[in-house]
């Protein structure tokens, strides 16, 4: 602003002026050094703008993002602002099968459209990765409502087209900056991916308690694997076409006695290691556990108990699986079928080529291969002709209702069927009732384990199982 006008400067800065200059001047050096000045700050005010926004929703990046959301949450406290995460529902396959122009331009209305709703209420917005956008915004009453609002936009843009969205909440909470509250968010999010009936999560203090207690677990694997706080127990297997049942071999089943938090539950950890890739790191403790305790059996009873340990679809992608798997039946004076390799069905379906190829090299060292779960996943008929198994091991919870259920005695009678069709035997798991063990002996089931027969056990309490074997024999010789 240049202008004779001295007392106009602070309106004129006020509406938005670079800088204000007094006429008369006759620095001319001085005008130009200040006129350059101005340009420089102006283009680099572009600059920031163009890194500031995401180019294809205009929402804020994710730096500037959580630069504002900071700044809000230190100058602000009075606002309760809270981190809303949503995404797109297989957002790749969208891409895959649309097109990326067709995924760009749902991105642009979901930005759009969040957009929209900020300036409604008082917050900000980033597109944080491909199809995930943070939302901080002031407390609203009903977020089932706003992700509806999203959805109906999604469904009125894309009618050939069905894309879900879900969303995750975490409501403000005093002393809990933006980075922490986003990534509970997140976590929530990711609770219902996949979950068709629900598409909206809050995070909670239970919540809470799961992910301090998951990474707590996490933290203390490797001293887990160090210190043996895992145990390996063993469920007998036993043979019932034939009068009285007989023990025929075991599954190795691990369990964690935890220094501080006392035994901790497989279905607490064992989920948590398959879901960030470590399960190959029990997983192996457990097949050296079990390989050492079939050779001592064998050593000190005469008798071989051959044991089936879990084969995880981590370990079937890792380089040094049939090293690591070789050099234990070697340690310890094996043969190959001493230790049988359990998969579960719905390994089967994930990268299959890949699996086959691991299996099917397993099989031709000597390994025999049981299918766990069958009946649990999405095997046709026609895939499991092809696939290369020794063994088929029912679902439990087909077992569990036989009593009572037709249907699920039929699945269980047309399991043994498809088994019978393969040449493989059928094992039977969760058998809790004498009814049951008829029922299965009846079907012509041919194994069978469970709390009927015994729980899992620790090695020196299933060493008691072995000994009435044995006694079983000699009163037969005799």
């Amino acid at each position: 602003m240049l202008t004779s006008e001295k007392s106009a400067e602070l309106k004129a800065l006020q509406m938005g002026a670079a800088d204000f200059i007094t006429k008369p001047f006759d620095m001319h050096d001085v005008i130009r050094a200040r006129v350059s000045r101005i340009i420089e700050l102006n283009e680099g005010r572009q600059l920031i703008s163009a890194a500031e926004h995401d180019k294809l929703t205009m929402l804020y990046t994710r730096s500037f993002f959580f630069e504002y959301a900071n700044r809000i949450y230190k100058y602000h406290p009075e606002l309760h602002m809270d981190a809303v995460v949503i995404n797109i529902e297989q957002f790749h396959t969208v891409n895959e099968l649309n097109g990326f122009e067709f995924g760009d331009s749902i991105l642009r209305i979901i930005g759009s459209e969040i957009s929209a709703f900020l300036s409604e209420t008082e917050g900000i917005a980033s597109r944080v990765e491909a199809d995930r956008f943070n939302i901080f915004c002031k407390h609203q009453d009903d977020y089932q409502a706003l992700l509806d609002r999203f959805q109906k936009k999604m469904d009125d843009v894309s009618r050939n087209v069905s894309i879900r969205l879900r969303m995750g909440v975490k409501p403000w909470k005093a002393d809990v900056e933006p980075m922490l509250l986003f990534d509970r968010a997140s976590a929530a999010c990711s609770m219902v991916r996949g979950n068709y009936k629900t598409h909206l999560m809050f995070y909670s203090e239970d919540m809470l308690a799961r992910e301090l207690l998951n990474r707590r677990l996490l933290n203390d694997l490797r001293a887990a694997v160090e210190e043996k706080q895992f145990k390996v127990f063993y469920q007998p297997k036993y043979r019932i076409q034939c009068d009285p049942p007989r023990l025929c071999s075991a599954e190795a089943l691990v369990r964690w006695k935890h220094p501080e938090l006392g035994m901790i539950s497989p279905g607490d950890f064992i989920p948590l290691f398959e879901g960030n890739g470590q399960i190959s790191v029990v997983d192996k403790f457990v097949w050296a556990e079990a390989a050492r305790q079939i050779a001592d059996w064998r050593d000190r009873f005469g008798i071989v108990v051959p044991v089936s340990v879990n084969l995880s679809r981590a370990d079937v992608f890792h380089p040094m699986l049939v090293k690591t798997l070789t050099g234990l039946i070697e340690e310890n004076g094996l043969e190959y079928k001493n230790m049988k390799l359990e998969v579960t069905e719905s390994a089967y379906t994930d990268n299959a080529s890949h699996l086959l190829d691991v299996v099917n090299h397993l099989r031709e060292l000597g390994f025999e291969i049981e299918m766990d779960d069958f009946g649990s996943g999405y095997s046709s008929l026609n895939m499991i002709s092809s696939m290369p198994i020794d063994v088929l091991k029912t679902d439990m919870k087909f077992i569990r209702n036989i009593e009572h259920n037709t249907k699920d005695f039929r699945l269980v009678e047309l399991v043994v069927d498809i088994a019978k069709y393969l040449n493989v035997p059928v094992v039977a798991e969760g058998v809790e009732t004498e009814t049951q063990l008829q029922l299965l002996k009846n079907a012509d089931c041919d194994l069978v384990q469970g709390y009927y027969f015994s729980r899992p056990l620790p090695a020196e309490e299933f060493e008691k199982l072995i000994i009435r074997e044995i006694e079983i024999d000699r009163r037969n010789d005799q």
